[in-house]
């Protein structure tokens, strides 16, 4: 199978079409895109393949993809910006600024805390209706009263949707216009600078988005516990029952993040470059520095994996899931795709597609792509 890769690509830089192209015929990529940028300076950015899987509809350069979890990036990415302007504090506790959520011991539950997976809400266990996490008054006020499904400061235990409820009640009650993820998104970063990422799509934007095919099995999660049930296998573990227009067009900072992968990569360079967003100082570098610092590490408690994590970002240490810089961080999204950054090396880069693998980190599309980028810088 030919591919016709479509895009920028400088000079020195060819193995990554040759990695890009190896998908198609060797790992049966369906449609994608990757983009590979260095202080500022965008070294690649292709795409190729078919954004439906009748194979009737071309990936362009306007194709928006669904990336799931790599939206927690994103999401990190706003939570310094409201850090950096001294609205939110990593080591004070959210009751701070959300006096419900202390509730059921949870009160010296810091920030960063939460967005290192360490709040003990992996999910929610009791029974509700998948539609329920479109509601997110409802949402808020269950995990506000909600007890830690395991001992606090016994490790991380990773949160899929609940990650994004609590990081959206932040937020909103941290920013002075009370906005959520999404509408900082659109109003201080994406818009203002033309960046093609969304947390809740507008209806104008749906048929630019491509229809992602589900993995061929469930991923592998080990032995079964609470926390694991609750935050992937119970009937109501993630939205549903609305339809896809309506979970394209809501706001859920963990799960349905859409955009480009140049656009996640643009979104990643703050993490690479001490905090410079398209050349200008956006978040100052001692902030960056506390978002990307180790707030956990050792075996998931959700995840079959050893891993370490920041405020919202996983740290790479020797996983080489985000190419051979331990200091490396990124965030890997159900399916496949992700967002990395190297602040090593002033690199950030993204991968996105539509054709979604049982892997829930480190799929062998987006490695390759990153390790032949690596092999040319």
């Amino acid at each position: 199978m030919s591919i016709d890769i479509q895009g920028h690509l400088a000079s020195g830089f060819e193995p990554v079409a040759e990695a890009f192209e190896q998908n198609f015929t060797e790992r049966e990529e369906l449609g994608a895109a990757f983009t590979l940028i260095r202080n500022g300076e965008v070294l690649v950015d292709i795409h190729g393949g078919h954004a439906d899987r009748k194979a009737s509809r071309p990936w362009t350069a306007e194709t928006i993809a669904p990336v799931f979890s790599t939206g927690k990036a994103v999401t990190a990415l706003v939570v310094a910006w409201l850090v950096d302007q001294g609205r939110l504090d990593y080591d004070a506790p959210i009751a701070d600024v959300w006096p419900e959520f202390a509730q059921a011991g949870k009160d010296s539950v810091t920030l960063a805390q939460a967005l290192s997976h360490q709040a003990g809400l992996s999910g929610y266990p009791d029974e509700m209706e998948p539609s329920d996490w479109f509601d997110r008054d409802l949402m808020e006020s269950r995990f506000a009263a909600m007890a830690p499904i395991w001992p606090l400061g016994e490790g991380s235990g990773y949160h899929p949707i609940s990650y994004g409820v609590i990081a959206d009640a932040v937020v909103r009650r941290a920013d002075v216009k009370h906005r959520t993820v999404g509408a900082i998104l659109r109003d201080e970063i994406c818009g203002p600078r033309g960046i093609d990422f969304h947390i809740g799509v507008p209806e104008s934007e749906h048929d630019r988005a491509a229809e992602h095919v589900l993995p061929p099995r469930p991923p592998h999660l080990g032995a079964m516990t609470p926390e694991k049930a609750a935050a992937f296998l119970k009937p109501w573990s993630s939205p549903g029952r609305r339809g896809t227009a309506t979970w394209r067009s809501a706001e859920l900072p963990a799960a349905n993040g859409h955009g480009t992968a140049k656009a996640i990569a643009r979104l990643m360079a703050p993490f690479a470059t001490q905090g410079r967003l398209e050349g200008e100082a956006f978040v100052s570098a001692d902030v960056i520095a506390e978002a990307l610092k180790e707030r956990v590490h050792g075996p998931d408690r959700v995840l079959p994996f050893d891993l370490a994590f920041a405020a919202g970002v996983m740290i790479n240490r020797d996983s080489e899931a985000f190419g051979p810089e331990p200091q490396a961080v990124g965030h890997y999204g159900f399916g496949g795709s992700c967002g990395f950054a190297d602040p090593e090396r002033g690199v950030s880069g993204a991968y996105v597609m539509n054709r979604q693998m049982d892997v829930l980190v480190g799929d062998a599309r987006a490695k390759a792509l990153i390790e032949a980028s690596y092999r040319c810088l």
